[in-house]
């Protein structure tokens, strides 16, 4: 059977509409008995579909019943087609931040296009909000939650879905407990009919082809790359919702394909009016807010020199001269399995999510690829 659409070693679509996933390598629940400063379990979000989850709880947290925690809700990246939470580099990845960040962290497997396109996985991951609002009473592992500072987080594909779950979210207001502090989007993927600068360079043409394909493979059949999902540009919100959203701050690699549609992303909300955007750079270019956050970042590695070696790795020289390739020019894999993680808490006019009382700061994460 010939193959029409190809990610190699990731995925392959047959010309009768079969579908082959090769998953790398994977954490399992009777894998890891004992992981350094967190556990772990899969739970079930939904049966029916069926949408799982991953949920992660730090040591720390039966230290105290009366700390509350703040929930990040993660989605994967993947272009919607490949990708899940228990797969090493997310896993450890995820599992790492909890301690770090002292949070909850709930890590969702949504379903994949092209068997289930786009709006699916905006429905699926919505419907972790949901969960998470009906089982915080009765969840032995979320009894510690802090529902009024939830934050939604993905890379890629991810980042994209945490956009649109917050739109959804933020329309129905039916969750009377949650509250959505912000949004933490590592190079997220985004797209439209008309071709950007980067795009048309001489050398983009495979990165193009590739992006071209998931697309293709995710949005509804019949549909272009000017669909509300792909194109931001298409979302319909009034002037007083844009206002209403909640915080974003975006994160770009230098060296990675998809930062020309994240700095774009970033001046489409700002320039909609929402109140607190910001754009971080993981590499040593010039950007708008470069300047300044290459101060806190040095603020910050003076504040980790103080700081137990658990609690993240340091901000360096020698990273900094490497600077950051990206999961997207350096392939899945090399992210996936090889993540090196720094960790900085930097001003931003956010509430910290390690505090029970209101701070002007938010953690801002960046990935270092060595």
């Amino acid at each position: 059977m010939s193959i029409v659409a190809e990610a190699p070693g990731y995925l392959q679509i047959f010309a009768d509409g079969s579908v082959e996933r090769f998953t790398p390598g994977i954490v399992s629940v009777e894998s890891e008995s004992s992981p350094i400063g967190y556990k772990f379990k899969d739970i079930v979000v939904d049966p029916s579909k069926p949408i799982t989850a991953r949920l992660f709880l730090p040591d720390t947290a039966q230290e105290s019943i009366t700390h509350y925690l703040p929930v990040m809700v993660y989605f994967h990246g993947g272009g919607f087609c490949i990708g899940s939470t228990t797969w090493v580099g997310y896993h450890y990845f995820l599992g790492d931040f909890s301690v770090a960040s002292q949070s909850i962290i709930l890590s969702i497997d949504y379903r994949l296009a092209p068997e289930n396109r786009l709006p699916i996985a905006y429905e699926d991951c919505y419907s972790s909000l949901e969960w998470l609002n009906h089982q915080a009473g009765s969840e032995p592992w979320l009894k510690q939650a802090d529902l009024s500072r939830v934050f939604l987080s993905g890379d890629s594909a991810g980042g994209n879905i945490a956009h649109h779950v917050a739109v959804k979210a933020m329309r129905n207001n039916k969750f009377c407990d949650i509250k959505i502090k912000g949004l933490l989007l590592i190079h997220p993927y985004f797209g439209s009919e008309n071709r950007t600068k980067n795009e048309m360079a001489d050398d983009a043409e495979g990165d193009v082809k590739m992006n071209d394909m998931f697309w293709r493979l995710s949005i509804p059949e019949g549909s272009n790359r000017d669909y509300f999902g792909c194109n931001f540009e298409m979302q319909e919100l009034s002037a007083v919702e844009w206002g209403e959203f909640p915080g974003v701050v975006v994160y770009v690699a230098g060296l990675d394909f998809l930062k020309e549609r994240g700095v774009m992303y970033y001046e489409f909300m700002r320039n909609r009016g929402v109140k607190d955007v910001k754009l971080v750079e993981a590499e040593g270019e010039e950007s708008r807010e470069n300047e300044a956050y290459e101060e806190e970042l040095l603020d910050y590695e003076e504040d980790e020199e103080k700081a137990p070696d658990s609690v993240g790795a340091k901000v360096n020289g020698e990273a900094a001269k490497k600077g950051y390739v990206g999961m997207h020019s350096s392939e899945f894999r090399d992210f996936l399995l090889k993540p090196e993680l720094l960790r900085a808490i930097v001003d931003s006019g956010f509430e910290h999510p390690s505090e029970g009382k209101p701070q002007n700061s938010l953690f801002l994460l960046l990935l270092v690829h060595s």
